[in-house]
């Protein structure tokens, strides 16, 4: 209980001062200053993170009560986000030492290029290596990343045309997720880079099947769907993290939105700009979207604002804003580009850890899966990531 007082202090607090500083209003030279400011004390907080990591291990949350980081091995979903950061941060500073840190991360997974047992292959391969690559044009990573996507395909049905995300259990025959939109860049990236066409078509294939199934009239998304894998058909929608079965889960309306924008800049069809700007007008319209733009864990949550936010959705939504404003019109570019602005704000502020704390993690306040009372309102190391990738994003495109 008093822990949840103490929370609803801070939202207020968060709150008004969001208003005070009128964030759309920046200049050129505070944003400069916000961006590297934050890039320089992500550096700082990662070499620090560095000295607490178990041999083999990756950072996955933090426990503030125990003083403990929360860690995983190469199998996890999220153990990609972790090297990724490091080369973003290595591109930033050109620090050897980062990069050192981050090919020793990077190699701890390369077993998970056999692995058909998870969707996942995107965020684990392709932030890791993908960024590695991108930087150092090492070849070892391109193979590894090859192989990866064989193995992320072999989860393709061409009859549902999706990749499976879960196995199947007792609950769900063909299970996909909204997340499984983030795992197509890797796709179509590896396309570029093999020759192989088949990898673009199984990322468009699951493109427009979940344009198809996974959003309502509105333009949110069910965080579930299930298929009948004999008809291929459609069996309902369902939530495992959200609130409700037809609530809005704020995470997975931030993977739809970046996947959307992403799928428009790596195939040029247009309907998939379209799906984004409408995603985009329905979360940053949405009556429960908070003045300081961190959303709510679940926008359709029973207890708003009694509840809690989850910075790690507003990460992956700023980052995706500052990419859907670079293919849209002046006035949406103009609206997407103030929320982004106000979301870095927000998390360089009241979200942000100090320096030395947190277990080397720079955000606070994310949400993992509430339901099931795991990882809620504690750092996470995908929230970091796209926290990150925003910061660099807006210094690359809008300070140059």
């Amino acid at each position: 209980m008093n822990r949840m007082i103490g929370y609803k202090i801070f939202i207020t607090i968060a709150v008004l001062f969001t208003f005070l500083q009128a964030f759309p209003q920046s200049s050129r030279r505070e944003m400069q200053k916000m961006v590297d400011e934050n890039l320089q004390m992500a550096v700082k907080q990662y070499k620090y993170m560095q000295k607490l990591l178990p041999a083999g291990k990756l950072p996955r949350s933090y426990d503030s009560v125990k003083n403990e980081l929360i860690v995983s091995g190469s199998d996890w979903w999220c153990s990609g986000f972790y090297p990724g950061t490091l080369w973003y941060l290595y591109e930033y500073t050109k620090d050897e030492g980062l990069k050192t840190e981050a090919m020793r991360s990077t190699a701890l997974l390369e077993k998970e290029k056999n692995n058909t047992g998870t969707h996942d292959l995107g965020f684990m391969l392709y932030c890791s290596y993908g960024n590695g690559y991108r930087l150092t044009k090492e070849n070892s990573y391109r193979k590894v990343m090859i192989t990866g996507a064989r193995s992320l395909s072999t989860r393709f049905n061409p009859i549902i045309g999706c990749i499976k995300s879960w196995n199947s259990n007792s609950r769900w025959q063909f299970p996909v997720i909204i997340d499984n939109m983030m795992n197509l860049e890797f796709l179509c990236e590896m396309t570029k880079l093999s020759g192989d066409s088949s990898f673009y078509k199984v990322a468009v294939t699951h493109a427009n099947t979940t344009m198809k199934n996974h959003y309502r009239s509105d333009f949110s998304s069910y965080h579930v769907i299930d298929y009948d894998t004999i008809t291929g058909k459609k069996i309902k929608g369902y939530t495992a993290q959200g609130a409700f079965d037809g609530s809005a889960w704020a995470r997975g309306q931030s993977w739809g939105l970046y996947g959307f924008t992403m799928m428009y800049r790596e195939t040029g069809k247009k309907e998939y700009l379209i799906e984004a700007n409408n995603i985009a007008k329905f979360v940053l319209h949405h009556k429960n979207m908070s003045a300081d733009k961190i959303p709510y864990w679940d926008y359709d949550a029973s207890d708003i604002p009694n509840t809690y936010r989850d910075a790690s959705a507003a990460a992956i939504l700023c980052s995706a804003l500052l990419e859907l404003a670079k293919y849209s019109n002046k006035t949406q570019q103009k609206e997407y580009l103030d929320v982004a602005i106000t979301i870095l704000k927000s998390l360089s502020s009241f979200y942000r850890a100090s320096e030395g704390t947190n277990g080397g993690f720079i955000l606070k306040h994310g949400v993992g899966h509430l339901p099931a009372k795991s990882e809620v309102d504690v750092p996470l190391t995908y929230g970091d990531y796209y926290f990150i990738e925003a910061l660099m994003r807006y210094k690359n495109w809008y300070l140059k």
